[in-house]
């Protein structure tokens, strides 16, 4: 016990000098510098009080943000913006900004489809990482203060999605076409996610430029940046710029193609009242959480099993290596082949089909 003690005392006595020491180092470095322990003091507090408040300063990391990411955080930010519109974005702590994504998740997983709410979790968590990642750079915030490094995305879990059945895709068409307000509308959207596979946000994107009649091709451009050309029937592409037509008199060849009957453009709210309206009369359609993009699944895994992986792929729109491996970059299927596979899925010929 003794021996103990005085090596205790003596490890004490040694690391004494050696914080002296550095304290004594300090105090020469600033002298050298001028500078005050006051001044340090000052310039934290005038940092940690100079901070913009959220509705001040989310627009300036928006229009520093890459649109697309921009689109997708903007939901993100617009919850801290009602949250806290006039709190200085240096204040808010890591266990508030927890609380708060928690909220988010919670408010998701009550949406249809939801996964127990990981995806908004995970992408409100990327947005909040991105605003304060911009503030450390503007020095607006000390990077030793911030409160977004103790947030963590929530692990991934299984995709529940797969394709669904011939019978199931018949049904979803035959109340699309036989309920709403506008079933011309509900049954083009599902024709042409059918054809391309595409996503919600590829098809709120078509202009009508970008149908080819000649051709039968669809300029289909989606997350990431990505621009493709999609081979499409005759039928569907005739059909889209028979509804641009009709649904506004003023449209441009570069203005959003798909309307509602009052000539406005559709939004992604339109999905939701469509889906929520079908699981009025399908409800296995609430119980699967059936959303647009079960109908990606199922039309490339058609594909995928009638053509092959590398056809698929390409089809996705992954051929260029995006979520893909590097194998199919030299194998990338042809527009012809693509062609090909969409003339079986519609009994259509398609004027680029290869033999």
């Amino acid at each position: 016990m003794t021996a103990h003690l005085a090596a205790t005392h003596l490890e004490i006595d040694r690391s004494a000098p050696r914080r002296d020491t550095d304290v004594e180092t300090a105090k020469l470095l600033l002298d050298r510098l001028g500078v005050t322990a006051e001044d340090v003091l000052a310039a934290e507090q005038i940092a940690d009080t100079a901070a913009p408040t959220f509705a001040e300063y989310i627009p300036v990391v928006a229009a520093a943000t890459s649109p697309k990411s921009a689109v997708t955080w903007s939901v993100y930010w617009r919850v801290l913006s009602e949250r806290w519109p006039d709190r200085a974005i240096n204040e808010p702590t890591t266990s508030e900004l927890k609380a708060l994504a928690n909220e988010v998740q919670a408010r998701a997983a009550r949406r249809p489809g939801a996964r127990g709410g990981q995806a908004a979790k995970a992408a409100f968590t990327d947005a909040i990482r991105t605003l304060y990642r911009s503030a450390v750079d503007d020095q607006l915030v000390r990077a030793s203060r911030n409160p977004a490094l103790g947030l963590r995305k929530p692990r991934q879990r299984k995709n529940l999605r797969r394709a669904l059945t011939a019978r199931q895709l018949i049904e979803i068409n035959e109340v699309a076409a036989s309920t709403g307000t506008d079933p011309a509308l509900d049954t083009l959207i599902l024709r042409l996610h059918t054809e391309t596979a595409c996503r919600r946000g590829g098809a709120l994107a078509i202009r009508p430029c970008d149908v080819n009649t000649e051709l039968c091709l669809l300029k289909l451009r989606e997350k990431g940046g990505t621009t493709r050309d999609q081979p499409i029937s005759r039928t569907l592409a005739l059909g889209l710029l028979e509804h641009a037509e009709e649904r506004s008199d003023h449209l441009t060849e570069y203005d959003q193609l798909l309307r509602h009957r009052n000539g406005n453009p559709i939004r992604y709210t339109r999905y939701e009242t469509f889906w929520r309206r079908l699981s009025n009369h399908l409800p296995w359609i609430r119980e699967m959480g059936i959303t647009a993009h079960w109908i990606r699944y199922t039309t490339l895994t058609w594909v995928e099993r009638n053509y092959g992986y590398a056809v698929a792929a390409t089809y996705a729109g992954h051929a260029a290596g995006y979520q893909t491996g590097s194998t199919l970059t030299y194998v990338a299927a042809p527009l012809e082949e693509l062609a090909a596979a969409l003339s079986a899925l519609t009994a259509e010929p398609h004027p680029l089909a290869s033999a």
